[in-house]
């Protein structure tokens, strides 16, 4: 099984360095490993014991980039693996992939147990990460892992097969961060089989904020990008809906005692220019580039 690993990075190089230091520690490392980038600078130092290449990519973000690396390898690869920049996996990560997916013929699409999450927080430093997956990982026993289906893959890990992609690609029209481009993504590989969760596959996500989006910008993705897929039917239509109200309520709630790390107020912005678009009719994921 020849297994790729994708890395969509942009403004992140000590973080892009520190993963490919994880992937050399892999007790199965992967047959190629790409960082789709759009300045050189960005990409981390070449590694000779995976040989990491660096793909130079011609648009601007993260559906746009892990599309140019998949182009780029699916014709040499069996399993494709999406790491996030910032994400950190236990070192037998991509040797219970493999055997997972060799195991379970019936897997289209895996993702791993996420044991720390900087995401909703101020975000972990990089010896929190390594700290939190050493402790769940030396909790593990060799019993069957357990295994949760789910109707998309969460993006900071993510491993599908080839074979079960097809010509699908992410979607372009969800620029930049590409909110919700995850799932919009593997919940169409449902058609070729299961996607799960499996529990043996631990990793932590650091939740950097360097280079993400503004606080503008996201808050009007998280209407205009729900909105988007409920109608192109590529995600359930009860989660989307409770995204159009979630947010609007929790970044108005918030922006009262805003966090020092979450711009609350352009959020709050975002979300009332999203949902006043939506009533026109005019909401479209692309005007966040004119925002």
């Amino acid at each position: 099984m020849r297994i790729t690993v994708i890395v969509a990075t942009l403004g992140r190089p000590r973080e892009a360095d520190d993963l490919v230091n994880d992937l050399v520690n892999q007790t199965r490392r992967p047959d190629r490993t790409v960082f789709a980038v759009v300045k050189p600078e960005d990409a981390p130092g070449r590694n000779p014991d995976i040989a990491n290449e660096t793909l130079l990519c011609p648009r601007k973000g993260l559906c746009a980039q892990r599309n140019a690396g998949l182009d780029h390898v699916a014709d040499t690869s069996d399993v494709i693996v999406f790491f996030d920049d910032d994400f950190v996996p236990h070192r037998t990560f991509l040797e219970r992939v493999e055997h997972a997916f060799e195991a379970n013929s019936e897997y289209v699409g895996i993702t791993g147990a996420v044991v720390a999450d900087g995401i909703c927080g101020p975000g972990l430093t990089r010896q929190e990460a390594v700290e939190a997956v050493e402790v769940h990982g030396a909790r593990q026993d060799d019993g069957p892992p357990g295994e949760t289906d789910v109707p998309g893959l969460y993006g900071c890990n993510m491993a599908m097969r080839v074979d079960a992609l097809g010509g699908r690609r992410f979607d372009e029209r969800l620029p930049l961060y590409g909110w919700l481009e995850d799932l919009d993504f593997t919940n169409r590989l449902l058609d070729e089989g299961r996607l799960v969760r499996l529990d043996s596959l631990i990793g932590a996500h650091r939740g950097v904020k360097a280079a993400r989006v503004s606080g503008l910008r996201l808050g009007y993705s998280q209407i205009a990008n729900a909105r988007y897929l409920m109608a192109k039917g590529s995600a359930p239509r009860w989660l989307m809906m409770k995204n159009l109200v979630k947010y609007p309520v929790v970044n108005a709630t918030r922006a009262l005692l805003p966090e020092p790390y979450i711009d609350r107020w352009g959020r709050l912005r975002g979300n009332v220019i999203g949902l006043f678009d939506l009533a026109r009719g005019r909401s479209r994921p692309e005007r966040i580039l004119d925002l």
